[in-house]
């Protein structure tokens, strides 16, 4: 038997503080819900940070011992200290897998490892949205049917400013007509890095058991195979013995 999958959920954790509806929805935090979403779907050991906490919950070598990070923000991306930014991006070149969930899009971290400003359109009005599954083969959507259907979900439309993704696993469409591109991949340095489009904090979308799968399975793929702690340039002796050039 496999060793469980080391999460960490980051989570800003200030709408289901602040809002009663969003509360009701997730009386426990975004976060609770990603996390309870997992463990039908396989092993798991999970830990949740905040904004609010120290280090924003990052400190304390948590990300030691962090396979995959998983990324959810929204009204606070500029309240994110930078050189915890600097950290995580340096953790996911050497191995870490990030996922970045929703309104993460244009959080610090995912506009680092992106190089661009992720930039769309958006509309709340609660409309109906269905994903469609590209590649059924693909490990992140073992399970998953042909479509994924949400009664109420915000509207993402294209173009959204990210580079092309290495992987295009799924495409959203809204009922106003637009679509856009909702699950994708790519590799930056050693670490796996996947962007997951629905979980507006007001409609009940992380109780969804597809939902929940993709993200189960998305951790599973991102997870850290190596850990190279940085990326230098290493002067290095010569494994076999050379003449003297000089």
């Amino acid at each position: 038997m496999s060793d469980p999958v080391r999460v960490t959920i980051w989570n800003e954790y200030l709408h289901e503080l602040e809002d009663e509806h969003i509360e009701s929805i997730y009386p426990d935090g975004i976060h609770s819900a990603i996390a309870k979403g997992l463990h039908p779907f396989g092993s798991f050991e999970v830990t949740s940070a905040t904004l609010r906490q120290p280090g924003h919950g990052l400190g304390n070598g948590l990300l030691d011992t962090t396979d995959v990070l998983i990324w959810w923000g929204h009204k606070a991306h500029h309240e994110v200290d930078d050189d915890v930014v600097a950290d995580v991006h340096r953790r996911v070149l050497g191995g870490m897998g990030l996922i970045v969930l929703h309104s993460g899009h244009f959080s610090k971290i995912f506009q680092r490892v992106m190089g661009s400003d992720a930039s769309l359109k958006w509309r709340a009005v609660g409309e109906r949205e269905r994903l469609w599954n590209l590649q059924p083969s693909h490990p992140i959507l073992d399970g998953i049917p042909d479509y994924v259907e949400l009664d109420h979900e915000e509207m993402y439309g294209e173009p959204f400013g990210i580079p092309e993704p290495q992987e295009l696993l799924m495409i959203s469409w809204f009922q106003g007509g637009e679509v856009f591109r909702s699950l994708c991949t790519w590799r930056r340095g050693h670490g796996r890095v996947v962007y997951f489009r629905p979980g507006h904090e007001t409609y009940p979308t992380y109780h969804n058991p597809h939902i929940q799968r993709i993200i189960a399975n998305a951790a599973r793929w991102a997870q850290r195979r190596v850990d190279l702690p940085t990326f230098e340039a290493l002067k290095v002796a010569p494994i076999e013995p050379l003449p003297n050039l000089s």
